[in-house]
């Protein structure tokens, strides 16, 4: 099993992985549907199917359907850009993708929320056709927004297309069992294993570029949430937190009676301020998805900023062990909380972060496995239930919460040696049967949970 640590790690928008970034790609795949197409094309049509109904407001998912029949994609995406196509589209009912010629589409008519028809694929389901002149339907497509960005037709999704186009690598495990066996068989870390792969599939020059640019974008995303204030956009009137906070957190700076605990506010505020630019829609890394966009990053700065004789040298091996240990949980489980709830974002998240912190730390291959195995384990369970089908409430603080359970989880490894009692494939198994059986309201739809119990004005 492969999975490119750019698979894992996404430049794109806010404020969802499966619900934005996911039908802004589709979109673009049916457009090149169309360009390969012999047919001449005079409109289009979309329905969200599913989370993607539910909860598509919320997500601006309505928004990033249109924008992608219109051209745009999620890691070239410009917010003044897009806001004028939105308002030409509006205006003339028309949208010209490069390469095609102008087509009819009228938002208002042709984009349809379907919330009594589930396609039977996948919780994040929608339909894109193109008409003829006469307005008959002369190519259609079913698309499936997977999470973390993911996104398979009817017909992928039908032959179980997994991640092993392409060349052989030298370390292809699918299991942690594996991931360890060929880590003691080898000698090398599992940041090792991952890089030899990485390599094994592409340039090691566009590797080093690749990697650091997710940290550039990552981190600058930190910042830009950390310096900016107001009130964030969907009706729900929350307010961005994070700057006050940092500023609160800078001024009590080199005081002698700072509490101890003080430093999960540290974890918290950089996470939180990740998930205030996700929310407000702004430049975002899915890791793995743009709902838990915040927990690794977080954990990576917690580490830099406040770990006595940090490298930024690492954080190649963070990423690298982290989008090991993404692979597999997606592999082997879900990563969209429209399939697994919460658990399955924020919980892979931490034992992602978890995992990274515990080896740029030293840990040794058993240490890392048994840090995403805690960070995990105490995630199982938790729902997906955005008020008013924002990602805001809960999903920010989650995310700060997110941090600090991936670093406690780090450090209970290391006070270890790696020998513990659950394996991190039975808690992956585990949280794949936890979200099966899960009833639907509680898995981003907005039907169950805080988003009915909480006041939504």
């Amino acid at each position: 099993m492969f999975l490119s640590v750019f698979d894992m790690f996404k430049v794109g928008v806010g404020p969802s992985s499966s619900h934005t970034m996911g039908p802004m790609v589709a979109a673009a795949r049916f457009l090149d549907l169309m360009r390969a197409s012999p047919f001449e094309f005079a409109g289009l049509r979309a329905s969200l199917h599913g989370s993607l109904a539910f909860t598509g407001v919320g997500h601006a998912t309505d928004r990033a359907t249109i924008l992608g029949l219109a051209g745009f994609v999620p890691d070239s995406y410009d917010h003044d850009r897009a806001e004028a196509a939105l308002a030409a589209i509006a205006k003339t009912g028309t949208v010209t993708p490069e390469g095609l010629s102008t087509l009819q589409f009228d938002p208002k008519a042709d984009l349809v929320f379907d919330y009594d028809n589930t396609l039977a694929g996948h919780a994040n389901g929608m339909i894109l056709m193109a008409t003829d002149a006469q307005g008959d339907v002369i190519l259609r497509q079913v698309y499936y927004s997977i999470g973390g960005g993911f996104v398979l037709t009817e017909e992928e999704l039908a032959e179980g297309k997994d991640t092993n186009d392409g060349p052989p690598v030298p370390f292809p495990f699918k299991t942690a069992a594996e991931m360890l066996e060929m880590a003691r068989s080898s000698g090398k870390t599992i940041a090792e294993m991952k890089r030899a792969n990485e390599i094994a599939r592409g340039c090691a020059d566009s590797f080093a570029k690749g990697t650091a640019r997710l940290w550039e974008v990552m981190n600058a995303c930190i910042e830009r949430g950390l310096s900016t204030e107001g009130i964030l956009p969907g009706g729900l009137k929350v307010r961005r937190r994070a700057k006050a906070i940092h500023d609160a957190l800078m001024a009590e700076r080199g005081m002698n009676l700072n509490a101890p605990h003080t430093i999960n506010d540290w974890m918290s505020v950089y996470a939180m301020a990740v998930n205030e630019e996700n929310a407000a829609g702004g430049q975002v890394v899915t890791a793995p998805t743009n709902g838990a966009a915040g927990v690794l990053p977080a954990v990576l700065r917690y580490y830099l900023d406040h770990v006595p004789g940090a490298s930024e040298s690492h954080i190649e091996d963070f990423l690298l062990t982290a989008a090991a240990i993404g692979g597999l949980v997606k592999y082997n489980a879900s990563i969209s909380g429209a399939e697994a709830g919460c658990q399955a974002e924020v919980g892979s998240a931490a034992a992602m972060a978890a995992a990274g912190l515990c080896a740029v730390m030293g840990g040794t291959p058993e240490q890392v496995e048994n840090a995403a195995e805690i960070a995990l384990e105490h995630h199982l369970g938790m729902t997906c239930d955005p008020v008013a089908g924002l990602v805001q409430v809960p999903c920010i603080e989650r995310n700060g919460l997110g941090a600090i359970k991936a670093v406690s989880a780090a450090s209970l490894a290391l006070r270890g040696d790696g020998q513990h009692f659950v394996p991190l494939d039975a808690v992956i198994e585990t949280m794949r049967q936890t979200g099966h059986d899960m009833h639907e309201k509680y898995k981003e739809t907005s039907l169950g949970g805080l988003a009915v119990n909480v006041p939504n004005c």
